[in-house]
């Protein structure tokens, strides 16, 4: 598994507009997240700090155990929600796509189930406060209506009413 260093380093791409982060070594990973969507602190402080190491390894650590995603995309998905987390502007809850929860099991786990009118979908929960939670799109292109979808790695915020909880050792599938 591809460890973090002292040495990554967050930076705007001005060819592709988006948050982009300096492996080192020649390698690069390009977020999908644009630049007029993040905060001015990833870059005034470009490095990948000890906070963004943490959390990286904590998601890292946590989808290694399913046994389901090979390390190329743990990395993909570790680092898309390390950017999320701690760089995006804050984003407006936009439950109305989503189907509500009326089951009494609550969440345990930090991959759930989203239902919009179309289709459902696995997400993951990058950050969590008691109302609302911002979630990372793991599904290929997730259809949220007639016209809108979020495309892999994509985030959504929703009230916490409308997630689903998976019996993740069972039901999650190898999406990423």
């Amino acid at each position: 598994m591809l460890q973090a260093s002292a040495q990554w380093n967050w930076y705007a791409c001005p060819t592709n507009k988006c948050l982009m982060l300096d492996l080192g070594d020649e390698m690069e990973f390009c977020t999908p997240f644009k630049l007029r969507l993040l905060t001015d602190d990833v870059l005034e402080n470009p490095h990948f700090s000890l906070r963004d190491a943490d959390f990286y390894q904590q998601v890292s650590s946590y989808l290694a155990s399913f046994e389901i995603w090979n390390q190329a995309q743990i990395c993909q998905i570790a680092i898309n929600a390390t950017a999320a987390k701690f760089y995006l502007k804050p984003v407006l809850a936009k439950s109305w796509f989503f189907k509500s929860y009326t089951g009494s099991v609550p969440s345990t786990e930090a991959i759930v189930l989203l239902q919009s009118k179309m289709v459902e979908g696995q997400f993951l929960i990058v950050d969590h406060t008691e109302q609302a939670s911002l979630c990372l799109n793991l599904e290929k292109n997730y259809q949220l209506d007639e016209n809108l979808s979020l495309q892999q790695f994509e985030v959504i915020r929703v009230l916490n009413d409308r997630i689903y909880p998976l019996n993740i050792r069972n039901s999650v599938k190898k999406r990423a």
